[in-house]
């Protein structure tokens, strides 16, 4: 190509919603009325096969300090000022702005720090006001770059193909790695007839000595065939100013690289020859320009962030993102809306059901109520997750209510609400003052089961499991179950029917097979629960468990939840207790493994045990003649189970199972064995 002026590729700033956000945030909680210039960081790509400018994102890190650069983007640190007014803004001395800047890249360049620190020489300059009644924000970027030298001609382009053998790029490439993320902005390239090897800045005098030819070299952002990046205009201002007199005409490499397919691609890289006319070296630092243009103009910008700027939208936005990111590479199929639309009915509000609410949150779960009847205690806020110390005083708040509460402070778009309600359970006789409110109880309970899909058992007797899973299972719910012991878990699902009532009755009819009859929380009992908690022991009546259990409980339990939606056959999944050995055996996976019934998991050996129980023809909550009993007689028959200890033994026949059975033959289940 004829010799021409070099040209460089400007860059275009791209600003991501959270950055507004995040300046909203500053701007009420930590800059107030201060408008003195803060530090901020962003990033621009270096990795990209795509023919467009450079881009410099500014996103919610742009405050952090910490940041971490993503793969494949080096850093761009510089400062913002945040005016009051929009008239401080319009007025703000926009050349006096970008020459402080532009003083400190100088400064570098004069002391030597750009030779040990190349990325002191590409800064970001940002002036913002904020109308944060409306969510309106006027904004300009500059990216300041010093005007010296002032003439500067390329003379040649070349494909870095086409200046460097196969060898010496690849010598290139192994170098080049070895490079600190630092110099990597900028460095050298020292090529003689046995190498071609990348050298830190700093090394040029000792390269000076050799016999072979030194490149300036730099990772560029742009694409554009014959316009390097805007980065190479300060790196020449430094190679000027401390090699000028003994080089004026200089090969770059332009270097662009990208990966694809985890494989590295460099042909969109050029080695550019220019020629630095002599100048004389200034005695104070040059002219800087760098002013983002707007659509060919010298102007600011402005962003209406009203639709998106609240806050609990933003939040609702973050969660999803969250979710969405698992789908994109590990999960494709991952049905996030089912979950999303989920809603949960959580029986207990304590150490499992506090950490179950939590666990669905992070799965996008949006409809979460809690059932209970107690108040917080002061043992409670260091166990369960939604509590705090004040929620104790005056004889404590209702933790149904409380724990609701605590959820939409953690997430407003959650819909979550506290119901104080007393579970009947059998074994616990009814006096005939409180008939009235028990079958108001019975009644809420059946109406909150019927409007939610996922019931939880999260309870600390094991007979106030007892009501939901009948009604559950006559509703046709899906019921996950999690109880706890000193350093042991059970989680699981219960056994799934689907009614017909082809035979005119509330008989259900039924036909499955082994791996979908499964049983629920009751179907090993051999005796109908009771109550468990009279005659007790204080540390018998509390559920005295190793303080991590309850967080891995509800962890598998909430996942289990999860791994029934994604199963074509949802509860009906039959249930598997190994990984499928084949295709074949895909009726037992999902997008994120296996469905199992029930999860074992013992803590003191860090273990856990996949089980299936079949379901029991004479289970006192689920089986067929119990449900049939609850469907004809409702209200009243609860009131039976409650007050008649041996009813649920009698109908569903245990009792005459028991009489015609020797104690050697079963062994029966206390709720002495597990503190459950």
């Amino acid at each position: 190509m004829s010799e021409e002026l070099l040209q460089f590729a400007p860059f275009s700033s791209a600003v991501d919603t959270g950055f507004w956000y995040q300046l909203t945030k500053k701007k009420l909680d930590v800059f107030k009325l201060d408008d003195s210039p803060v530090e901020i960081c962003g990033f621009y790509s270096v990795n990209s096969s795509l023919a467009l400018p450079p881009v410099a994102n500014i996103d919610y890190t742009a405050f952090d300090d910490s940041i971490q650069i993503p793969p494949g983007n080096l850093p761009l640190k510089g400062i913002l000022v945040n005016t009051n007014t929009l008239e401080d803004f319009k007025s703000k001395d926009k050349k006096a702005l970008i020459q402080k800047v532009g003083q400190n890249i100088w400064d570098a360049v004069v002391n030597g720090t750009a030779l040990e620190n190349p990325l002191t020489l590409q800064s970001v300059l940002c002036l913002t006001f904020a109308d944060l009644k409306k969510y309106h924000y006027y904004y300009w970027f500059a990216f300041p770059a010093l005007i010296y030298p002032n003439s500067m001609v390329c003379k040649e382009t070349k494909k870095m193909s086409d200046y460097f053998s196969s060898n010496e790029v690849t010598q290139f490439f192994n170098s080049y790695d070895l490079l600190s993320s630092s110099n990597k902005a900028l460095f050298l390239v020292f090529k003689d007839d046995s190498c071609c090897t990348v050298f830190n800045l700093k090394e040029y005098e000792n390269l000076r000595k050799k016999n072979g030819k030194i490149l300036l070299a730099f990772t560029d952002p742009s694409r554009f065939d014959n316009h390097p990046g805007w980065p190479l205009r300060n790196a020449l201002t430094l190679v000027t100013y401390h090699w000028g007199q003994e080089q004026t005409i200089w090969d770059i490499v332009c270097f662009r690289e990208y990966t694809k397919d985890g494989k590295r691609f460099c042909e969109k890289s050029i080695v550019i020859s220019v020629e630095i006319k002599p100048v004389a070296v200034p005695k104070e630092c040059p002219d800087v320009v760098g002013w983002e243009k707007n659509k060919s103009k010298l102007t600011p910008r402005k962003v209406d962030m009203s639709q998106s700027m609240n806050p609990t939208k933003l939040a609702d936005a973050a969660v999803d993102l969250n979710l969405k990111l698992m789908r994109w590479r590990l999960s494709p199929d991952l049905q996030l809306e089912t979950i999303k639309s989920t809603r949960c009915l959580l029986f207990g509000a304590g150490t499992l059901g506090c950490n179950v609410a939590r666990c669905l949150m992070g799965w996008g779960v949006r409809k979460i109520t809690f059932i209970d009847n107690g108040k917080v205690s002061y043992s409670n806020p260091v166990r369960q997750t939604l509590f705090e110390f004040a929620d104790c005083l005056d004889s404590g708040k209702p933790k149904a209510v409380t724990a609701a509460e605590a959820l939409r402070k953690i997430f407003p778009q959650v819909e979550s609400e506290g119901q104080i309600v007393n579970v009947p359970m059998p074994g616990h006789a009814v006096p005939e003052n409180m008939l009235d409110q028990v079958r108001s109880d019975i009644k809420q309970i059946e109406d909150l089961i019927d409007s939610h899909d996922v019931i939880f058992l999260l309870t600390d007797t094991r007979e106030s499991r007892w009501l939901p899973t009948l009604i559950s299972a006559s509703k046709e719910k899906i019921v996950v179950n999690a109880a706890l012991g000193f350093d042991t878990y059970l989680v699981m699902r219960h056994g799934f029917r689907q009614f017909s009532d082809a035979s005119g009755g509330d008989q259900p009819s039924i036909s499955l097979d082994d791996n979908y009859d499964l049983g629920c929380y009751f179907c090993n009992d051999v005796v109908a629960p009771g109550n468990s908690v009279i005659d007790r022991t204080l540390d018998q009546q509390c559920t005295v468990t190793r303080p991590g259990i309850s967080y891995i409980a509800a962890g598998v339990a909430v996942e289990l939840m999860v791994s029934i939606l994604q199963h074509p056959k949802k509860a009906l999944a039959p249930a598997a207790i190994t990984e499928p050995s084949s295709s074949l055996d895909g009726d037992f996976s999902t997008e994120l493994g296996i469905v199992p019934h029930q999860i074992r998991g013992f803590l003191h050996k860090f273990q856990s045990s996949l089980l299936v129980s079949k379901s029991f023809n004479k289970c006192t909550a689920c089986s067929l003649k119990v449900i049939e009993e609850y469907r004809r007689s409702g209200t009243d028959f609860v009131l039976k189970v409650m007050n008649l200890s041996s009813y649920l033994e009698d109908i569903t026949g245990l009792t005459k199972l028991m009489e015609n059975i020797t104690g050697d033959e079963v062994l029966v289940y206390s709720d002495d064995d597990d503190n459950y």
